[in-house]
């Protein structure tokens, strides 16, 4: 979550991304169609990124949970 110091920035999501103290090192693992476009063939980082924060809200907004959205369950 953006803290109010971060949201009142005028951050690029190129910095956002940068700054962010630790990503998950399991986000790569994010499969599936975002907005028309599979994830895991964007070849531009900061694309990639947002579009792996896009589907990790969706489907945290659905009510799956973040192991199953990581691939990291059992």
């Amino acid at each position: 979550m953006l803290s109010g110091q971060q949201a009142k920035k005028d951050t690029s999501f190129e910095d956002f991304f940068k700054q962010a103290p630790r990503m998950n090192p399991s986000r790569s693992l994010i499969k599936r169609v975002v907005c028309g476009v599979r994830v895991e063939d964007i070849e531009e980082p900061t694309m990639r990124e947002i579009r792996y924060l896009d589907k990790l809200i969706d489907e945290l907004a659905r009510g799956k949970a973040m192991e199953k959205i990581l691939r990291t369950g059992s």
